[in-house]
């Protein structure tokens, strides 16, 4: 039985690159300072499933239905439609198609979205949040989102760590949706985490922070050397992502002065308990020989996919 702490992982190529990289970079006659081991891992389908839909739509799935309930007028239009009637494709593809460059769905989303957390405080949104987490249970795989994350991902960030990298979550996920379970599913602290945003106000009134209407930025494609940059002051040395919208992340990684090492990975797995899927990646995985990604395939690098259940 494999004991390594990269266990989780098929002895292949890829397994072998990381390591031979991290060893480069710690170890060899030129290694980096423990202060530039900077470590950027993308979320949804890169640490933990995505698939049918992103987690965070499965939260505010959930709060359309109590929406549509209290006011049976919003079932008629999308997104409460899909909502109601359970339609996860249509949800599912207007993310797919945002990444093919139509945001027209989204868009819809987003506007339904804010609208849930307007005038909420900071605090009230992360209780419901982590009462999402403790209940909910994944809609394909029939176990909680915690028991959802990869395991060989997880076991990269401990490998990391071990070898004095600081790892970071970048995602086009919603940061104050990730923050209450970042330390508890990947041991990555609150304070690590970058993400899109909702806009932000102090209220006098009570001494509190609110969200407001607005959307403060989308951390996606380009949007995530920026904020990288704008949050750690750093280029990091490795990045870790699966779609077209991490590219960016991935040649800012690879792209630099230092070594890099930028990871794609490919759900290619029809075996096994991981959706498969190229959409959403498909000019990624296009350019990753040319723009030096090291693909990782599921399929062939990973033993187990998921935590044994609790």
């Amino acid at each position: 039985m494999d004991s390594s702490p990269l266990s989780s992982w098929r002895d292949t190529g890829t397994r072998r690159t990381i390591e031979a990289f991290v060893a480069a970079v710690t170890e060899g006659p030129d290694p980096v300072p423990v202060d530039e081991r900077i470590a950027v891992f993308d979320n949804d389908g890169t640490l933990w499933s995505e698939k049918p839909m992103p987690t965070q739509l499965h939260y505010v799935v959930e709060r359309w239905r109590e929406e549509a309930t209290r006011d049976p007028s919003l079932a008629d239009r999308q997104p409460y439609r899909a909502a109601v009637t359970g339609d996860l494709a249509w949800l599912g593809t207007a993310i797919d198609k945002h990444y093919a460059g139509d945001d027209s769905d989204l868009g819809v989303i987003i506007h339904a979205l804010l609208g849930l957390t307007d005038g909420v405080s900071v605090e009230d949104y992360a209780r419901s949040v982590t009462e999402f987490y403790r209940t909910a249970q994944h809609p394909l795989l029939g176990r909680s989102y915690a028991e959802s994350v990869y395991r060989p991902m997880v076991e990269l960030l401990r490998y990391l760590e071990s070898h004095g990298f600081t790892c970071y979550i970048v995602s086009g996920g919603e940061r104050d949706f990730m923050r209450p379970m970042t330390q508890a599913n990947y041991g990555i602290p609150p304070e690590r985490v970058i993400g899109s945003a909702l806009g932000l106000a102090y209220d006098e009134k009570d001494a509190s922070v609110r969200y407001s209407s607005a959307l403060a930025f989308f951390d996606d494609g380009p949007e995530k050397p920026v904020r990288i940059w704008s949050r750690i002051g750093r280029r990091p040395l490795l990045a870790a992502g699966n779609s077209n919208g991490d590219m960016p992340m991935l040649d800012f990684a690879h792209g630099g002065p230092r070594p890099g090492l930028a990871l794609l990975i490919h759900h290619d797995d029809a075996d096994r308990d991981d959706t498969p899927y190229d959409t959403g990646a498909e000019q990624a995985l296009h350019a990753a020989a040319d723009r030096g990604y090291t693909v990782v395939s599921v399929r062939d690098d990973w033993a187990s996919l998921f935590p044994d259940p609790v």
